[in-house]
Parts: structure tokens; C-alpha cells; sequence
């Protein structure tokens, strides 16, 4: 059995040169060089060195000491040597110290006296406590707190020793009149924390007679009561009344950290409408009143919890919560609309909706920084709200409308998204939310924004009026054409839509005669720039547009939705337009708009040209609008529509069954194992570690502890890290458990020798780091040991542990080194499937640094098994909705993601194409935040995607 440690250092440094310069710095007369090797020293301890020669010189040079710096140290070397034999005997040596520890305790000085008694609850050891026993006694009666209260934790400490009542007969009755006439407020509390600790009985006598006292008691005692409320309660639920009388009266204590407990006291012993409701409004008011951001989070974790148990009380207190929108943290304000969001009600939403508007209003007065991300997580909430109560969406779409304009990009898309999916939901509301987007659509300067409003208004305006004035909006935004000219000795201008603040126009400023090569004339422009005014607003209407401003970036994405628009639009006026005059004027004016575009991206002006697929969208809205049949009539103004109404109710119900998973409740099946922990003796256990220990039970019992449940799979995880021929044969079980990895060592002694000071020595690579260095052992002839390493994890990476068995043996004059098999650290240990909104995955997308691109290389010919061979082997979760994924076009897109324990997030694109000869190509592409996980992941798929092994 590995001994119990009680003190860790972290001690990044190797081993010393020589044990003897730590002897020779005791040895000397120099404090400082004596703390220093004494620090040195106890770091090599816990290293796993064992240093026996050093014992003999602290006895000598630093016992004697009266610094108390030395003294700690040298109390916390006594701590964590080996004070036994290997019988199990108390070595002799230690009754030098066993002297010194008396004299300490009835040392002049306090803060001796304090130290050494606080040592001794750290002693397990009955043959040195013993004699020390009077000393510890007499210092309960000393006049300095400091030493009553260190006093009292060491009687309860060597009480609790399997021969402390022994000891101590009468200790508890002897802290319980200490309790009584102590006036200290730590010792106090730590008397009653004796008592709860040792005899309970006596405990709960002295609080149900000072019950009206408790108010009274300091912050330390209060929570120690509350402590022993929860334990007794637990076991004995008949007298759960007159406790929480006394739980309720703290309520009103000053100190918010009894408060908090109290409330977590009564949520944790009953259920009842009036305990919940009292610890509800006592986080709510913590919430408020409390400045620390973190107090903050921890109790808007509570409020959640209870939000999931007690939902119904939660509702009440919804505009309580809301309340703590008014902190500048973006947690805090993130966290109370996830919990808002939840507890909306037909009663309570028109509240919270107004509340939500006056912060998005707000946003808009203040200077913060943060105010446009904080805007887009109120318009998400706000979006959320509208679906989910329709008969609000009216209040708050015209109001979100404004904000289509908006610096923040992502807040803009936000609210695009969302009057597109309002603009479908509630027909009633679509004339008016035409009206107000054709008027605002000007102050619109993203990109990606202009392309979300131009598909709402190629696909639902409607009638006459609407079409013409969607048509002529556009127009107004596209200015005057065409977008530039050619000048006249053939260079290209000087375009001002390199500033694309200023867009530009070409006029003609000038004409003379030229000379042509047969010596005839001809006339020749020469043309000259003019740049428009920036936009303004003459009578309603946009002197010169947005979309200008973009097309001529060189935006030519941008550009063919707009031609796609216009061609929506036109195909729709001729269904309402009797004219066919009118509709050939305005199908005219739209062809010149495409054909200037594409003029403009072909032209010299711009530094980058037209993309292919940009230009091949124009064309194809040229070739409709010269010759439109009926069925291609159909697809463009029928089933457009109808694929966003699908994604739609494809959104809803996978939202519908991500409810009734959350809401399914677990039953037993009827071959699980029932186990009667009431019928277990469980004295002096908190409810939490009882509910632990059985569910440990449950997982002894079940196999659940193996990872996968079952011995076939233990086995997998075994590692050979020696041959079979060498001296001493060694393997490893791994176990990963998020941020620990624990290595299970079995050695085996294959010789007829003895091997002494046998050692595993480990090393690591990557974000791995050994915890402690595991201790030498004495291996008997064909004997085994099992040696047990932890190694911490810091982040996503593949890592790699590698390293050398050392040993010596009595026929061999030097050490033997075996050298080990290396241990690869799997990815996929630390990564599990998650899912995020498609706007997250690209703004995720867009941010990340890392790619790795891994090209398609699989003897799977069907893209959709290849897909699935993707996520079965990355553990990640597929975003692409199935229905996306339908059909058999040769051709295949999804986007996977997946966070590890560390909260990385991982993305993943798959585009694959399937050639003529039937195999698959294409490209994986992965992007991370870290390095790390980006080549980690690539290096998993590359080895797994061929999928025929």
C-alpha cells in the first residue's frame, strides 16, 4: 500500500550534483545558505530521493536552530521522511526528535509553540505522539489564541488515530468546556469542529441549547454549524424541522459567506416551495449585491441548478436575474440570458422582451468596447424569444431593423438572420418588414449583411408596388453606370474605388481627332474621373450607394447576388406587371447592371479580377432573363423558398428532440444492481461522498471502471514496453482521465538475481509533464512490482512518453539499463463531439489561425461512408443536417466539430468530389486555435482515412 502523502512542491529542477554541498551548507553558520539546502533538500524528498546521511546533520546543525524560517523547514522535513523500518517499527532515531518536539511545545516563543502543534495533526505515528501528549494538553490552557486553536486541532487530530481514544479518554469532554469559556473565535470553531468531528452527540447538545445564541456566532463557527446541520440531517430526516428554524435565522446573517451557505443548506435538505423559494431570493440578492465577478458566476451556477429542479419558483424570480445584465462582464451577462432564455413564459415574456429592448437601446449610447458583442447576445436572446412567442416578434423587429447598419458585423448578421426567419413565421408581418428593410437597406456596409437582406427581398416582395420598389433600390445602391470607361491612350485609370469610401465614375471630358494606321481619322475619347459624393439622402432616395462601395473592393460575390436578385425580381414583375413594355424596360436596365459588372471585373481597374463562379452566377442570369421557360421559372421563384422552409423546420426539429432528450428521465433496468447504501455503516459521511462511494459501487460492480466497459478492451490498452528476452519484462496499463494520465507498470524480475534500487525513469515530450519521479524498489528473483506514474496533460497534443528501466544486480559492477518501448498519447482520449450554430463554426472559422489541409487519399468510394469513416475515427460530431447530405450528385460538404477537455475547440471541413473512375478526391481541412490540435488531429485522419485497414 503506497503511504499517504501530505505536502507537494513542485520541483521543476534534476537532481543536485552532490548530496554532500546541501551537508556542507547545514553544516556552516550561514542562515540563508542553511534555508536554501534545506529547501533543496526537501524538494529531492519529495522527489523520490532518500538522502539517509542527511538525517544525522539536521540532528547536529539545525535543531538547534532559532530562526524560525529553519525551524518550519526543519518541521516539514520531519514530515515527509520515513520515520519507520520496513517491519513497521518507529526507527530509534526518532526519539531525538521526540525531545525536540517537547522542548517546542513548551517553547517561550508563540509562534514555535503554534508551528510544532500544527505538526503534530499531521503525526500518525502513536509512539512519538505519546509522550508528547501532557505538553499538548497544558497548551490548551495558554493565553495566546495562536496556540489554543492549533492545540485544539492536534487533540482532535491524534484523537481520530486508530488508538486516540486510548490516548485521550476524555477529550471531547474536555473540548466541550473549553467551547463553553473560550472566547477566540477561531479556537471557538475549532472546538465545535472537534466536537462535530469526534462526538457528534455532544455537538449537536451544545448547539440546540445555545440555538438562540447561534445568530450571534462568528462567520467561522456559523458555517461549521452549518456543516453539522447538513450531516445530521441526512441521517436522521425526522429532525430536519427544528434545524432549518436555525438555517432560516442565518439568512439574515451579515456575512454573505454564510448566507450563500445557508442557501445551498436548504436546497440541499428540502424540496419544500417556501425553502426553495427563501434560497432563491437569497442568491438573487447575492447576485446584486456582491462586486467579484466570480461570486457572481458561482451563484448564477446555482441559480441554474435550481432552475433545472425547481423551475416553476425559478419563473418567479426571472426579472430578479435579469437584474445582473447590468455588470460590464461578458460571462456574467452570457450566463443570466442562458438562464432568462429557459424560464420565459406566455406570462412573463412581454417583461422580459421589454427589458431586453432597454439593454439593446443602451448599447447604443455607450462608448464600451464590448457593447457590440454584448448587442449581439442580446439580439440572439431577443431572436430566440420572437421564435419561440411569435406574438412578440411584431415589438421588436422594427426596433432590431435599426441595427442593420451596425459597426459589428456579427450583431448585423444576427439581426438579418432574424428578420429572414421572422419574415417566414409570421406572414402577417411581411409587408411591413418589406417596407422598413427597403428603406433602411442604404445604411447597410457589410457585405455579408447586403447578401442575407438582398435574398429576403428577391424572395418576398411580392406585388407590384413591393418588386418596383426593390428594383429601384437596388438601383439606387448600385449608383449610376457604368462603373468605369477606358481612357484614352488605353491605361488604366486611376480608379477611386481604391478608396472604397469615395466610389467613383468615369465620364468623357474631351474629344479630338486621331490619326489610324491607314491614315485616315477617327475620333477618340479621352476620359477623365469623377468621384461621387459620399452617400446622402436627396427625397428618400441614395445619391450613391452601399453596394457600389462594395462592388468596386473588388466584392464580386456580392455582385451576383445582386444579379441573382434582380433576376428574382424581374421574373416575378412579369407574373404581375400587365405592361410587357414595363417589363422589357426594366429587364433592359437589369441586363446593362450584370453586364457592367462583369465589364468591371474583367477590367484593369481593380486588382483583383472576377472570381469563375461569380461570373458564371451573372451569365447565368443573363441567359435567363434573354430566354426564361417555365420550368427554370418554377425553380427560381418556388423552390427557393421551399429549401429555406425545409432548413427551417429542419432547425425546429432537431431543437424539439434536443428537448425531450434533456427531458427523458433515466429509469432502472431490470437487471441493474441495486445497492442499500442505507444498510451501510456510512458514519460521518457528507451526502456528496456517499453518493460518490456508491456510484463507485455501481461501477466495481457493473465494469465501468475499464474504460468501454469491458475486459477485451482493457486489454487494448496494455502497452508491452519491454521484449520477452530481456532481464526484466515490463507493461503498462494507460489510463486517461482528462487532465491525468496514470501509468500502471507491472515489472517482472525474469532473472534468478536479486535487483536492487531498481527505478523507472520516465521523460516526456510534448504537453506532458511528470508529476513525481517514482521511488527505487527491491526486486527478489522472479518477483514482480506494480509501479504507478501520474503525468499531467496541459493541453490537446499528441504526446510521447518514453524511458529506461535502471537496476543493479550483485554480478554486475555497473547500473543495467533497459530501454522501454515509447507511449504515444491518443488525440481522441481528450476530444468528444459537440455542436455550435452555424454562424459560431464560421466566425470560429474565420478567427482561427491554425490549418492543417490533408488531402483526400482512401480506397471507401462512397462519399457518404467516407464521412462517416471521418467522424467514427476523429470522435467528432457531424453540423451538416442530414438532409443536406441527401442525394447522389458526386459531390459532398460537412462541417465537424468537437472541443477537448482543455475547452479547445476543433473544426473541420470535408470537400470531396467523386472522378470518373469512381475514386473520391478532395481536401479534409482542420483549423484550431493551437497549433497543436490542428497537426494532432491532421496526423489522426491521415493515418485512419484509408479505411480499408
Amino acid at each position: 500500500m503506497e503511504k499517504s502523502c501530505t505536502l507537494l512542491v513542485h520541483f521543476d529542477k534534476g537532481t543536485p550534483a552532490i548530496a554532500t554541498e546541501i551537508k556542507e551548507a547545514l553544516e556552516g553558520s550561514d542562515v540563508s545558505a542553511k534555508i536554501e539546502a534545506m529547501k533543496k533538500a526537501i524538494s529531492l524528498l519529495l522527489n523520490g530521493e532518500t538522502l539517509p546521511q542527511l538525517f544525522i546533520t539536521i540532528v547536529r546543525y539545525v535543531l538547534p536552530s532559532e530562526d524560525h524560517t529553519v525551524q518550519k523547514l526543519l518541521l516539514l522535513y520531519l514530515e515527509i521522511i520515513d520515520k519507520k523500518d520496513q517491519k513497521g517499527r518507529v526507527l530509534p532515531e526518532m526519539i531525538l526528535i521526540c525531545q525536540n518536539l517537547r522542548n517546542n511545545l513548551q517553547h517561550p516563543n508563540e509562534y514555535i509553540r503554534g508551528v510544532t502543534l500544527r505538526f503534530l495533526c499531521r503525526l500518525n505515528e502513536t509512539e512519538i505522539i505519546e509522550p508528547l501528549i501532557p505538553s499538548v494538553l497544558q497548551n490548551l490552557e495558554h493565553r495566546h489564541p495562536f496556540i489554543r486553536r492549533n492545540a485544539i486541532l492536534a487533540v482532535m487530530s491524534i484523537y481520530k488515530l486508530p488508538q486516540g481514544e486510548q490516548l485521550l479518554v476524555d477529550a471531547p469532554e474536555m473540548i466541550e468546556k473549553v467551547l463553553s469559556t473560550e472566547q477566540d473565535q477561531s479556537a471557538k470553531r475549532n472546538a465545535f469542529l472537534m466536537l462535530f468531528t469526534c462526538d457528534q452527540d455532544r455537538a449537536i447538545n451544545y448547539l440546540l441549547t445555545n440555538v438562540d445564541k447561534v445568530s450571534e456566532w462568528g462567520e467561522l463557527l456559523q458555517m461549521v454549524v452549518l456543516e453539522l446541520i447538513r450531516k445530521v440531517c441526512r441521517t436522521n430526516r425526522g429532525e430536519k424541522g427544528k434545524y432549518i428554524k436555525i438555517i432560516i435565522s442565518l439568512l439574515n446573517a451579515p456575512s454573505n459567506a454564510v448566507i450563500y451557505e445557508c442557501a445551498g443548506t436548504l436546497v440541499s435538505l428540502s424540496s419544500a416551495p417556501t425553502a426553495i423559494r427563501a434560497a432563491a431570493n437569497t442568491y438573487c440578492q447575492l447576485l446584486l449585491s456582491q462586486s467579484d465577478n466570480n461570486v457572481k458566476l458561482i451563484v448564477l451556477d446555482r441559480l441554474n441548478e435550481l432552475k433545472s429542479s425547481h423551475r416553476e419558483i425559478m419563473v418567479d424570480r426571472i426579472m430578479d436575474v435579469l437584474r445582473a445584465l447590468s455588470s460590464p462582464n461578458l460571462d456574467i451577462q452570457r450566463k443570466t440570458l442562458d438562464i432568462v432564455l429557459e424560464l420565459i413564459t406566455p406570462r412573463n415574456i412581454n417583461e422580459v422582451v421589454l427589458m431586453l429592448k432597454k439593454e439593446v437601446m443602451k448599447t447604443q449610447n455607450g462608448e464600451l468596447e464590448k457593447n457590440g458583442e454584448y448587442r449581439q447576445m442580446l439580439i440572439q436572446a431577443i431572436h430566440s424569444c420572437a421564435i419561440k412567442f411569435p406574438e412578440v416578434a411584431s415589438t421588436v423587429v422594427h426596433l432590431l431593423m435599426d441595427f442593420l447598419g451596425d459597426s459589428n458585423v456579427a450583431s448585423a448578421i444576427d439581426v438579418a438572420i432574424f428578420v429572414r426567419e421572422i419574415i417566414e413565421t409570421n406572414p402577417k408581418l411581411r409587408v411591413s418588414i418589406i417596407t422598413r428593410l427597403l428603406d433602411t437597406f442604404y445604411q447597410i456596409r457589410a457585405a455579408r449583411v447586403c447578401c442575407c437582406a438582398l435574398w429576403i427581398i428577391g424572395e418576398y416582395c411580392l406585388s407590384l408596388s413591393e418588386v418596383e420598389s426593390g428594383i429601384a433600390t437596388i438601383k439606387q445602391c448600385l449608383g449610376e453606370l457604368p462603373f468605369y470607361s477606358v481612357s484614352e491612350e488605353g491605361e488604366a485609370p486611376t480608379d477611386a474605388s481604391k478608396n472604397s469610401q469615395q466610389p467613383s465614375s468615369v465620364t468623357v471630358s474631351s474629344r479630338r481627332p486621331a490619326i489610324l494606321s491607314d491614315g485616315t481619322y477617327a475620333t477618340q475619347s479621352a476620359a477623365s474621373e469623377t468621384a461621387f459624393s459620399p452617400p446622402s439622402i436627396v427625397q428618400g432616395s441614395l445619391a450613391a450607394g452601399n453596394l457600389r462601395s462594395l462592388l468596386l473592393t473588388g466584392d464580386f460575390f456580392l455582385g451576383a447576388v445582386v444579379a441573382c436578385t434582380l433576376t428574382k425580381l424581374v421574373l416575378r414583375l412579369e407574373e404581375v406587371q400587365p405592361s410587357r413594355g414595363e417589363v422589357n424596360k426594366v429587364s433592359t436596365q437589369a441586363l446593362l447592371i450584370m453586364v457592367s459588372m462583369i465589364q468591371l471585373g474583367q477590367s484593369p481597374v481593380l486588382s483583383h479580377p472576377i472570381d469563375c463562379d461569380s461570373y458564371d452566377r451573372i451569365v447565368l442570369c443573363i441567359r435567363l432573363l434573354c430566354s426564361t421557360g417555365d420550368e427554370v421559372r418554377k425553380i427560381w421563384l418556388q423552390s427557393c423558398r421551399q429549401s429555406f422552409v425545409k432548413m427551417l423546420s429542419e432547425k425546429q426539429l432537431r431543437e424539439t428532440e434536443e428537448l425531450k432528450a434533456k427531458a427523458q428521465v433515466s429509469y432502472a433496468q431490470p437487471d441493474d444492481l441495486i445497492d442499500f447504501y442505507h444498510l451501510k455503516s456510512r458514519k460521518g459521511m457528507s451526502q456528496l461522498e456517499l453518493e460518490d462511494e456508491v456510484q463507485d459501487d455501481l461501477k466495481r460492480a457493473t465494469g465501468e471502471f475499464i474504460k468501454d466497459g469491458d475486459d477485451a478492451n482493457k486489454l487494448n490498452r496494455i502497452l508491452q514496453l519491454t521484449g520477452f528476452s530481456d532481464p526484466v519484462y515490463a507493461e503498462a496499463y494507460v489510463t486517461v482521465h482528462h487532465y491525468d494520465i496514470v501509468l500502471d507498470v507491472t515489472v517482472i524480475n525474469r532473472t534468478t538475481e536479486t535487483l536492487q534500487n531498481l527505478c523507472l525513469e520516465l521523460a516526456t515530450m510534448g504537453d506532458l509533464k511528470l508529476v513525481e519521479r517514482p521511488q527505487n524498489y527491491t526486486l527478489a528473483p522472479e518477483s514482480s512490482r506494480q509501479i504507478k506514474a501520474n503525468i499531467k496533460v496541459s493541453s490537446t497534443e499528441t504526446g510521447v512518453i518514453f524511458g529506461n528501466i535502471v537496476y543493479e544486480a550483485s554480478n554486475v559492477l555497473e547500473r543495467t539499463v533497459v530501454v522501454l518501448n515509447d507511449i504515444h498519447i491518443d488525440i481522441m482520449d481528450y476530444i468528444s463531439p459537440a455542436v455550435c450554430t452555424d454562424t459560431a463554426f464560421r466566425s470560429m472559422w474565420a478567427e482561427f489561425e491554425w490549418e492543417n489541409k490533408v488531402a483526400v487519399n482512401t480506397i471507401i468510394q462512397s462519399e457518404k461512408d467516407f464521412l462517416d469513416h471521418i467522424i467514427k475515427s476523429t470522435n467528432m460530431k457531424c453540423l451538416t443536417a442530414p438532409s443536406a447530405l441527401d442525394g447522389d450528385c458526386g459531390f459532398l460538404a460537412a462541417n465537424l466539430y468537437a472541443k477537448s477537455v482543455f475547452g479547445e475547440d476543433a473544426l473541420v471541413n470535408v470537400s470531396i468530389e467523386k472522378q470518373l473512375d469512381g475514386k473520391l478526391s478532395g481536401y479534409i481541412r482542420i483549423r484550431s486555435k493551437t497549433q497543436g490540435i490542428a497537426l494532432s488531429l491532421g496526423d489522426k485522419i491521415t493515418l485512419k482515412q484509408k479505411g480499408g485497414s
